[in-house]
């Protein structure tokens, strides 16, 4: 099978989109199949950095086809400015580059607002949610008033729409203290949003299925990590959709038949924005040291992000939930100069110890990790591009995440940029 599933291991922010941005040079279409424009990724090509919100990845390589699949909730706003923006630096030279499903759901002006009076009314219960309306419009979806993009394109059905979800929304804003919305501006804003997008929207999951049965790799792009997924994760501190890999097929279009290998990216240590437990956490100079050495700071929200060293038993749990074929280590750099390094293989929690992860977050809470320590390195690692390049401890390293996880590790990155990145073995080969 030629189709491959990019999918984080940890709490998201991962390098998700450096590692797509990689493989893309091998895949034919990018799709991105869940989440909203709460998740970022951050490239570098050339020194040149791009910030990408909803489109996929892979649109920095000519020619490569990206898709936004059915699973994914869409702001048109920031997806008209993201496409304004592919557009003047020449990258979207064809409009059929981009396909985003008519399914889609959007994220509607009361969608955001709800979604930061409930943050703000939970005090000190809060979420951490990036206040984008991600939760109410997935929300919406769920209780059948949801607004899809084939909406947009129908100024009846959009009114419809609108119609049959403001009475809802403005009770429950009236609830929270919130501004009632005018529905009659709405709809004339996203009836103008709906022509600016109509020439990429379209019917995702027959185009997809075109494409595969025509013999085209398709890469498919999750956004959030596996420990955020509503199902899977350290609920209720997790994201409103499924972000494990099984979510590519239902999120696109397609049949799971069609996904192929499955890759996890993992941070060398471990970071999490947001509230929720985090057994390796660390609030100390370490942690302070991993922050700014990484510039672990938001893509999207621009909040400085919790760090820790690496959870093996985080990895494993993502090796289970997504079927991992591979792994893709990422920001290895960042631990150049630590003269040790730690690694969480098991927890101590009650007095016990454990190996997996608890299935709920409160147990989570209490968990203290159990280390391993392994010699670090001092020789920045940013200029290597073979895996004999590595310092012999980078190897070990490496080589003893892969026993931890039971994972092997394909892809070792040591830098920002595309081609500070070690590839030991292709998932498209």
């Amino acid at each position: 099978m030629s189709n491959v599933v990019v999918v984080g291991a940890q709490w998201g922010d991962e390098g998700k989109g450096k590692i797509v941005d990689l493989f893309t040079e091998h895949a034919d279409v990018v799709v991105r199949y869940q989440g909203g424009n709460n998740a970022g990724h951050t490239l570098v090509v050339n020194g040149e950095k791009t910030i990408l919100r909803l489109i996929p990845s892979g649109i920095l390589h000519p020619g490569k086809a990206c898709v936004i699949g059915n699973g994914v909730v869409v702001d048109p706003a920031v997806l008209c400015e993201e496409i304004e923006g592919i557009r003047a630096r020449g990258l979207l030279e064809r409009e059929e580059r981009l396909v985003v499903s008519e399914g889609a759901h959007v994220i509607m002006p009361w969608h955001k607002q709800i979604d930061v009076l409930r943050e703000g009314a939970l005090g000190q219960a809060r979420i951490g949610t990036t206040g984008r309306g991600i939760g109410p419009t997935y929300e919406d979806k769920v209780a059948r008033r949801g607004v899809r993009l084939y909406d947009l394109l129908r100024p009846e059905r959009l009114r419809a729409a609108i119609a049959r979800a403001l009475p809802w929304a403005n009770a429950e804003l009236e609830r929270l203290g919130g501004k009632p919305v005018d529905g009659e501006e709405v709809y004339r804003t996203y009836l103008e949003f709906g022509e600016k997008l109509r020439c990429h929207v379209r019917d995702a999951s027959l185009w997809l299925d075109q494409q595969i049965r025509a013999g085209a790799r398709v890469l498919f792009e999750g956004a959030q990590g596996t420990l955020l997924d509503v199902d899977h994760g350290t609920y209720p501190f997790v994201t409103s959709s499924n972000t494990v890999a099984g979510n590519a097929a239902v999120g696109s279009g397609i049949g799971p038949g069609a996904l192929g290998r499955v890759v996890g990216i993992a941070k060398a240590y471990t970071t999490r924005v947001g509230e929720g437990p985090f057994p390796t956490e660390l609030s100390d100079e370490v942690g302070q040291r991993l922050r700014e050495a990484g510039a672990e700071y938001g893509t999207v929200t621009g909040r400085p992000r919790r760090c820790g060293w690496l959870d093996a038993v985080v990895l494993r749990h993502a090796a289970r939930v997504n079927g991992f074929w591979g792994l893709a280590l990422t920001k290895m750099d960042v631990l150049s100069g630590f003269p040790e390094i730690r690694v969480a293989v098991a927890y101590e929690i009650d007095g016990e110890r454990r190996e997996t992860l608890p299935a709920d977050a409160e147990t989570l809470a209490r968990a203290r990790p159990i280390y391993e320590t392994v010699p670090g390195w001092q020789q920045p690692l940013d200029g290597c591009r073979q895996w004999e390049d590595l310092p012999p401890n980078a190897r070990r390293f490496v080589e003893r995440v892969e026993e931890l996880s039971g994972v092997p590790v394909v892809a070792v990155s040591v830098g920002p940029d595309r081609s500070q990145t070690i590839l030991r073995q292709n998932p498209f080969a």
